[in-house]
């Protein structure tokens, strides 16, 4: 697993990066001490999971989060921080988890293994809708994105699809998603 490691103090940095090398939880591919540096990072090397501090100058981690679910294929979020008072935001931007610091070791484990498992159940997803199109057989679905959790919706639902940029979005009878395909990959 890729890991970005966000957070304006270096020691914090420095610790959570000591504690990822000793859990061997995964291999950290970055760091940031902002939220538009972190953005800029991310779209660089594409990681499976944040480990993203709230407070920072500039755009804080709750804004960086909310960045990332947008996103076609967001990173788990584990939020790190000083203060309890971010909690509801936090769950409102899908984030896997909310550490309190200090950081103790079994909760940085118990919280990068929640973020490998949906990481994991949404490759499955993923590779399921692969496999269905591989077979031969018509495609009855389409898989979407919704606060980050991989849905499907059945293609009768969906009345048209937009394309903005790099988005591809799906409108159905409940609103809009972002689905997982390009245009020319639905013909």
């Amino acid at each position: 697993m890729k890991i970005i490691i966000v957070d304006d103090e270096p020691l914090a940095r420095s610790r959570l990066l000591a504690m990822v090398t000793e859990l061997d939880a995964g291999e950290v591919v970055g760091e940031a001490d902002n939220g538009a540096d972190a953005l800029r990072l991310m779209e660089q090397v594409a990681p499976d999971i944040v480990l993203l501090d709230i407070r920072m100058p500039g755009m804080d981690g709750i804004e960086v989060a909310r960045h990332l679910a947008a996103t076609l294929r967001p990173p788990a979020v584990i939020f790190t921080t000083a203060y309890d008072s971010h909690a509801l935001a936090a769950i409102e931007s899908n984030a896997v988890d909310y550490l309190l610091k200090p950081i103790r070791k079994p909760r940085l484990q118990a919280a990068l293994e929640r973020a490998t498992t949906l990481t994991r159940a949404q490759l499955v997803g993923l590779e399921a809708v692969v496999q269905e199109g591989e077979s031969g057989r018509s495609r009855t679905h389409i898989s979407a994105t919704l606060h980050g959790n991989l849905q499907l919706l059945p293609l009768g639902e969906i009345r048209f699809f937009r394309a903005e940029h790099k988005y591809v979005t799906a409108r159905h009878p409940d609103g809009q998603l972002i689905i997982e395909d390009t245009l020319s990959g639905l013909e």
